[in-house]
């Protein structure tokens, strides 16, 4: 059985037992987070709508690794070097009910 998630803006295909990495949730390691559930699938069928749950465990917050942004104009002179660690938080699916 799956389920059809949304966090962070994004949706998501899990299964019990997938390791996801989600935008990040202002919430520690080791504790247990609910989604929004759009839709469910199996071999019953598909079914739209929020009639199941998904819980999954928090495994750790953290930043992915560093993205270069170099930005210049031409015969200017100008050029700008900046770089960004998006955050994250990486969660395992335990239920889906």
């Amino acid at each position: 059985m799956y389920a059809i998630i949304e966090t962070g803006g994004k949706q998501f295909k899990v299964e019990s037992g997938d390791v996801i990495y989600i935008e990040k949730l202002d919430v520690e390691a080791d504790e247990t987070v609910e989604f929004k559930v759009l839709a469910t699938g199996g071999e019953e069928g598909f079914n739209y709508g929020a009639d199941a749950k998904v819980t999954g465990k928090v495994l750790k917050n953290g930043k992915a690794k560093k993205i270069l942004v170099f930005t210049y104009k031409p015969k200017k002179g100008k050029s700008r070097k900046l770089g960004h660690r998006q955050p994250y938080t990486k969660v395992e699916i335990t239920s889906i009910a």
